[in-house]
């Protein structure tokens, strides 16, 4: 029987070696039928949005702005009790471009803790706007999903866990937001990781990957991805697999890995 796992292109990952307005193409042309990319603001929307006319890609994963590499906003500010105000005008452009590009889900990046600020006090201000971004979202009809991140690369980050994210979904009461399940980050937070997927699979919306520890693509490293890939079949996951690595050559030649897996095989 046909499987029904369906692989999405992240093309701030792929492609790279590009500009950014051939890599929709090149992601069609290699067989993929949906894009993610994480912040498109330096863009218009009509920009994508030729873009994905053009190849035919559905877009399916925008995530919300982040500051500048290496500040304190470079992972978000949604946990910043100081910058809610900033944080809901992010979120208010995530959300104009999510729905300029009929993309249903944004990544709500949580964001590292800030310097001189409680733990509490973050872990409450990422609550209260992941409750009231929710809102905003649901207007639009689109879903919200957070990510944890391991510890070795965002050391910062108030979210290392699955449970850490899923706690925060639980805690702000909202019914749009969900997990964006991270093999990579898992693997390196926790391991285990088809035991995580297994346990948290009811509230998991997207899925991303990359090979551990190198963040390249699948079968450059230590993870098992028959086994992961039979484990999302097995748990009936529909949703869309984000190809979300660093390919070790170039992306073409990177994307010989789907033939290393039948259930990767077909796009």
């Amino acid at each position: 029987m046909a499987h029904s796992l369906k692989f999405s292109a992240n093309l701030k990952w792929l492609f790279t070696e590009l500009p950014v307005e051939q890599r929709y193409d090149a992601a069609a042309a290699a067989g993929f039928k949906a894009a993610e990319f994480a912040w498109p603001y330096d863009y218009p929307v009509s920009f994508f949005r030729e873009l994905l006319a053009n190849s035919g890609l559905q877009q399916v994963l925008i995530n919300t702005p982040v500051g500048a590499a290496g500040s304190v906003k470079a992972s978000g500010q949604a946990c910043h009790p100081d910058s809610v105000a900033a944080f809901i005008a992010d979120m208010e452009k995530a959300i104009e471009y999510a729905s300029g590009l009929s993309c249903r889900t944004i990544h709500l990046q949580s964001g590292i803790r800030q310097p001189g600020i409680s733990d509490e006090a973050c872990y409450a201000t990422l609550v209260e706007n992941v409750s009231t971004a929710a809102e905003l979202a649901a207007r639009e009809n689109i879903e919200l999903v957070l990510e944890a991140m391991n510890p070795h690369d965002n050391p910062q980050f108030i979210l290392h866990t699955q449970q850490q994210a899923l706690s925060v979904i639980q805690d702000s009461g909202a019914g749009n937001v969900k997990l964006l399940f991270d093999f990579y980050h898992t693997q390196r937070s926790e391991g285990d990781v088809t035991a995580k997927l297994r346990r948290f699979i009811p509230h998991i919306r997207h899925v991303q990957i990359a090979d551990s520890p190198g963040r390249n693509e699948p079968g450059s490293g230590e993870l098992n991805w028959n086994f992961i890939f039979d484990a999302l079949v097995d748990v009936g996951y529909q949703g869309w697999v984000g190809c979300e690595y660093r390919p070790l050559t170039n992306t073409r030649d990177g994307l010989a890995w789907r033939k290393l897996f039948p259930l990767a095989d077909s796009f």
